[in-house]
C-alpha cells in the first residue's frame, strides 16, 4: 500500500516547533503570533443556539436544514449582493478547510489535470492538488495561465497570508476570463468580513458575476468573524449545478455539519452586532502591532484586509521568526505561503489584548 501522505509536503507548523520552545522561555511567557486561531468568546446568541440544539439524536442532512439554507440564501443576499440566490445555490461544510483540501478530489480531478492558486497562498490549496495527483500551478495573474488542463482557479480575496484585496474590476476582469476558457472559480472569501483599508467585493457581486453564478463558487466561513473556528462551520455558495454534484458526492461520503453546529450558524448569520464588536477588537490590536512593529524597524506590504501583517526587515524569513523568538513573540514564517514569501513573517493580531500588550513592549 503507497502512503498518499508521501504526495504531500512536510507539515510546516512542525517546523516552527523549536521556536515555539524559545518564545516559551520567556520570562513573561509566549505571544503566539503565529495561527490565526480565534481567542475570544463565542458570542453568548451563538452558544445558546448551540446548546437549544443539543438533544439531537438523528443524523442531520448534508444539505443542512431549511432554517440554515435560508440563513446563508439571506446572508449571501445581504452581505455580498447576490441576487437571485436558492437554496440549490448555497452548500454546508465541515469547516473551509476540509472543502479546500478535499474539493479536487470531489470535482473528480486527476493526473493530467491542472489546479491553480495564488503565488503566496495558504498551504492547503496545493495539499489538495496534490490529494488527487493534479498538477499544482502558481500564479501572479491567472489569465497569463495557460487554460489547457486548467480545470480549478483558487481566488483569495482577502489573502492569507499578506491580506492583499483584489479590486473589483480585476475580479470582474479574472471571472471573465475563467467563462471564456471553461475553468472553474472557487473564490476563497473567509477574510471577506475583515477589510481595514479596502472593502473586499465578493465574486458573487453582480458588478462582478454579471448576475449569473455559472462556473463560480464562492467559499465562506463563520471561523474569523464570529469566532467559531472550533465549531467548523462553513459553506460554500454559487453554481448550482456544482454545488449539486458536490452534495451528491458528499452525501454518500457522510460529509454533515452537525446538527447543533447548524442552528448555531443560523444564529450566527442572523446577527450582525457580534460581527461589528469582534472587528472593533481586531482594529484595536491591528493598530497597536502595526505602530510598534514599524517602530521597531519592519516593513509592512498589503495586510489593508484579513487578521495578518505581512512584515519583514528585508532578510530571510527564519531568521525574523527566531529574533523574533528570543523577544517572546512567535510568528509564521513567510516560506509557509510559497518561495516568494521568504522575505517576510505573517503576523497574526489573534492574541488577547493583554498579550497584544506584551508585544508591543517587547518590541518597545
Amino acid at each position: 500500500m503507497s502512503a498518499v501522505s508521501s504526495r504531500l509536503p512536510v507539515f510546516p507548523w512542525d517546523k516552527l516547533e523549536p521556536y515555539k520552545k524559545t518564545a516559551v522561555a520567556h520570562p513573561d511567557g509566549i505571544v503566539d503570533l503565529s495561527v490565526g486561531t480565534p481567542v475570544d468568546p463565542v458570542p453568548a446568541l451563538i452558544q445558546e443556539a448551540l446548546v437549544a440544539a443539543a438533544d439531537s439524536p438523528g443524523y442531520p442532512t448534508v444539505w443542512g436544514t431549511k432554517e440554515l439554507r435560508d440563513a446563508l440564501t439571506g446572508w449571501c443576499g445581504r452581505r455580498l449582493g447576490a441576487v437571485g440566490f436558492a437554496h440549490e445555490n448555497v452548500l454546508p461544510v465541515v469547516g473551509s478547510k476540509e472543502l479546500v483540501a478535499w474539493l479536487p478530489t470531489q470535482l473528480g480531478l486527476g493526473a493530467g489535470d491542472r489546479v491553480a492558486y495564488p503565488r503566496l497562498a495558504y498551504p492547503t490549496y496545493e495539499v489538495g492538488a496534490r490529494l488527487c495527483g493534479a498538477e499544482a500551478v502558481v500564479y501572479d495573474d491567472p489569465t497569463e495561465l495557460d487554460p489547457a488542463g486548467l480545470k480549478l482557479l483558487w481566488l483569495n480575496s482577502p489573502s492569507n497570508p499578506t491580506g492583499k484585496v483584489l479590486p473589483k474590476d480585476e475580479l470582474t476582469r479574472i471571472v471573465a476570463w475563467a467563462r471564456e476558457h471553461g475553468v472553474l472559480v472557487f473564490s476563497d472569501e473567509c477574510y471577506l468580513e475583515l477589510g481595514w483599508e479596502a472593502d473586499p467585493v465578493s465574486v458573487l457581486h453582480p458588478d462582478v458575476c454579471g448576475g449569473s453564478y455559472e462556473g463560480i463558487v464562492a467559499v465562506h466561513s463563520l471561523s474569523k468573524r464570529s469566532n467559531l473556528a472550533g465549531y467548523r462551520a462553513a459553506f460554500a455558495a454559487g453554481d448550482a449545478a456544482v454545488l449539486g454534484e458536490l452534495l451528491q458526492i458528499r452525501k454518500h461520503g457522510g460529509m454533515m455539519t452537525a446538527a447543533p453546529v447548524q442552528a448555531a450558524t443560523v444564529a450566527a448569520l442572523g446577527d450582525d452586532a457580534h460581527v461589528a464588536e469582534q472587528r472593533e477588537r481586531y482594529a484595536a490590536r491591528r493598530a497597536a502591532l502595526r505602530a510598534a512593529l514599524e517602530a521597531h524597524g519592519f516593513r509592512i506590504e498589503h495586510s489593508e484586509a484579513s487578521l495578518y501583517l505581512w512584515a519583514t526587515r528585508d532578510e530571510p524569513c527564519w531568521e525574523t521568526v527566531a529574533y523574533l523568538a528570543e523577544k517572546g513573540i512567535l510568528v509564521a514564517p513567510g516560506d509557509f505561503y510559497g518561495e516568494a514569501g521568504e522575505r517576510f513573517v505573517r503576523v497574526a493580531f489573534t492574541a488577547t489584548d493583554e498579550r497584544v500588550e506584551a508585544a508591543v513592549k517587547r518590541l518597545g
